[in-house]
């Protein structure tokens, strides 16, 4: 089967986003500014990177797509650091959390044989990765961002009673690490049972026999839980010492 989308046809489906604007203006949501700014900017990135890919595809050289899986990875932490203000330094821990994730989740799909390491499948499966590690590092800011506000006299309690930072943080952490992992275990207790993700849809639209889009479906659930499970707890113990001072003060 060949899935075909002509010009006509994607002109047409632009038309379901008057729905989205239809209830913002209705409900008077104030959305319809960000609505019509982020489909502009969809299509125009959307665009601008197939084109782009489609040169690296065709270059296929390892320094080149070397250089892309890092550009995926930093765009990754800028975002995610913006779910961390008042963190100080989110924007390196970020980095280091989503590129060691991104880096161990790769190398063990690479050994084992599961993909190669050619753009058209680094490049994708990176972007997979980095996303949901950004994503499960941005809600484990805000949990502790929130915690740290909400626990505060249980924190100072703790720290006057002799409590060293990680024993008097730990529940926080945990929390956060917990808060950060969530949205995936969710995702993979309901895969297949109310929703087919992106991978298994794409290849089942692509004519692949479904049995076997479920196979590759797996393998992303599997690296998608090493890739939160390790960019959460990599960003939670590294980001908590900043809400303490040099004196170990509670900021």
């Amino acid at each position: 089967m060949n899935l075909v989308v002509n010009n006509t046809s994607l002109f047409l489906a632009a038309m379901l986003v008057l729905v989205a604007l239809a209830i913002s203006l209705w409900q008077k949501l104030g959305l319809d500014r960000d609505i019509i700014i982020g489909v502009v900017r969809a299509v125009i990135q959307l665009f601008l990177v197939g084109y782009l890919l489609k040169y690296i595809f065709r270059v296929n050289n390892f320094w080149l797509t070397t250089a892309m899986i890092l550009f995926i990875i930093f765009n990754a932490a800028w975002n995610a650091q913006k779910r961390g203000a008042g963190i100080a330094h989110a924007l390196p821990i970020s980095f280091l959390a989503i590129f060691i994730s991104t880096s161990v989740t790769l190398g063990v799909l690479v050994l084992a044989g599961a993909i190669k390491f050619i753009p058209a499948q680094m490049i994708p499966i990176s972007g997979m990765i980095a996303s949901n590690s950004m994503v499960a590092i941005g809600l484990a800011y805000r949990s502790l961002n929130s915690q740290f506000h909400d626990q505060r006299q249980g924190v100072l309690e703790r720290l006057a009673l002799g409590a060293g930072l990680m024993d008097a943080s730990i529940a926080i952490v945990r929390e956060a690490i917990r808060t950060g992992m969530s949205p995936t275990i969710d995702s993979a207790k309901t895969v297949g049972l109310v929703s087919l993700p992106g991978m298994m849809s794409g290849l089942i639209f692509a004519g692949v026999d479904p049995v076997r889009a479920i196979k590759y479906q797996i393998m992303v659930t599997f690296m998608l839980l090493s890739a939160t499970s390790l960019g959460s707890i990599i960003a939670c113990y590294l980001a908590y010492r900043n809400f303490y001072s040099e004196q170990k003060q509670l900021k």
